[in-house]
């Protein structure tokens, strides 16, 4: 799930950026031209462009070389366009607008005070731990803008290499080369029993107790998917996934349905039907860490937001 403010740019397609397209030959003599054609003068657009005279004038005869086509009427030292050169003139200031329209996108994006930062998390550090952080960050930096992005870790961490995304809160921790992380927090998972289970008036149990149970649990792809599995093969079985849902909500309502028991994070508020029992073996428990791409520059607002969740190691989940 996404939200942001801003509009998705434009798809970019290679055919445009071949070597011999005509916007890659002529794009360099664009704005020559343009400077010309506004002026009618080439001395006084040379000085504007700070070039020499007789350069500019070159480049505009090249344009006109590569085109075929007089976009000039010389007159002494002035010059008119030809009907040509008022067809290109206008196609010129459209494109040149653009530009600069891009160019304000790119400055705006990374403005210290009121950049843009694109950060994806687990969906269940949706409902605390993530707008906490929204909200201190932005008691510093009130005009900073957010794109937030709630995924599972193999998706976030996919759009975050394609640029997509800047950083990501992400369980379990990755260990690849291309990507820079930093351990934050660890979270208690709980075991989520029906409150009429067997074992719903225990406070306390092990794994291997409900081996033969059937579980509820998110989706192949999901963190919480492979570490529920991974603390289940150390309690010595494979879990029998009975139902498969995206939310944690909707595996406690699951669970309170008497469909599975499932291990989760500890909720905010107690859920009718839902008893959490603590896991003693093994220490079901998972780290939550901060991923960025290695190599790739961080803009000011990137930055900032980055330094403020690492200064907040081991405090993370202390609404917990």
């Amino acid at each position: 799930m996404t939200y942001e403010s801003s509009s998705a740019a434009p798809q970019r397609r290679p055919a445009d950026l071949e070597p011999d397209a005509p916007a890659v030959l002529l794009a360099p003599r664009l704005a020559q031209f343009a400077a010309v054609a506004r002026l009618e003068h080439v001395t006084r657009a040379a000085q504007l462009l700070g070039m020499p005279q007789p350069t500019l004038s070159r480049a505009v005869a090249r344009l006109e070389d590569d085109l075929g086509v007089a976009l000039l009427a010389r007159q002494g030292r002035t010059v008119r366009l030809t009907r040509a050169g008022r067809m290109l003139l206008d196609a010129v200031e459209r494109a040149l607008a653009e530009v600069e329209r891009g160019a304000e996108a790119v400055r705006a994006e990374a403005d210290p005070a009121s950049g843009r930062v694109a950060f994806g998390f687990l969906h269940t550090l949706g409902t605390d731990a993530v707008p906490a952080l929204l909200r201190g960050f932005r008691a510093e930096y009130p005009q900073v803008r957010f794109q937030l992005v709630q995924d599972y870790v193999v998706a976030m961490l996919a759009r975050m290499r394609a640029g997509e995304l800047d950083l990501c809160l992400v369980s379990p921790i990755p260990d690849e080369p291309d990507l820079v992380t930093r351990p934050l927090d660890e979270q208690r998972l709980n075991l989520a029993v029906p409150s009429d289970h067997r074992l719903a008036g225990r406070r306390r149990i092990r794994l291997a107790e409900v081996a033969e149970e059937p579980f509820v649990a998110v989706g192949p792809g999901y963190g919480l998917r492979q570490i529920t599995a991974d603390f289940c093969a150390q309690a010595g079985f494979a879990p029998r996934i009975a139902f498969e849902g995206e939310e944690v909500e909707t595996l406690r309502g699951l669970v309170a349905a008497g469909l599975g028991v499932a291990l989760l994070p500890p909720g905010l508020v107690p859920r009718p039907g839902v008893v959490e029992l603590e896991v003693t073996a093994p220490r079901t428990r998972r780290a939550i860490g901060l991923a960025w791409p290695a190599g790739r520059p961080l803009t000011p607002p990137v930055e900032a937001f980055r330094d403020f969740v690492l200064a907040r190691r081991g405090r993370l989940l202390e609404h917990d």
